[in-house]
């Protein structure tokens, strides 16, 4: 990991524990399953949110979000796929969650690995 790899994780690291319990807990679980997910991802900050890139000057494909609640987003930057059936014409960029289990640690391994191809 270069030293502007590892800047950038102390970085987002750093904004997650800056969150309150119990957010903090859940966004330091989510973190550890995109990162485990998808290791070729660099943890950076991107519009102040915790974010992962193909490089450390690469936009971001994936976002995490504290506000009124907390979501994983795939920014534009990610190549998207519809999503089939009724929702055809739609593309999902956005799932909010309040808390994460099993389910949906696997769920979100599966959203950022699609994301990388």
């Amino acid at each position: 990991m270069s030293s502007k790899d590892e800047k950038n994780l102390e970085q987002v690291i750093d904004k997650i524990a800056k969150m309150d319990e119990p957010r903090r807990s859940i966004m330091q679980r989510v973190h550890d399953v995109i990162v485990a997910a998808a290791p070729a991802l660099k943890p950076r900050i991107w519009y102040g949110m915790p974010a992962y890139a193909e490089s450390a000057s690469t936009p971001a494909l994936v976002t995490l979000r504290n506000d009124e609640r907390m979501n994983l987003a795939i920014t534009e930057k990610a190549g998207f796929r519809p999503a089939g059936g009724a929702d055809a014409a739609l593309m999902p960029a956005a799932w909010y969650f309040e808390t994460v289990d099993a389910d949906t640690e696997k769920r979100i391994a599966e959203i950022v690995r699609s994301v990388i191809g």
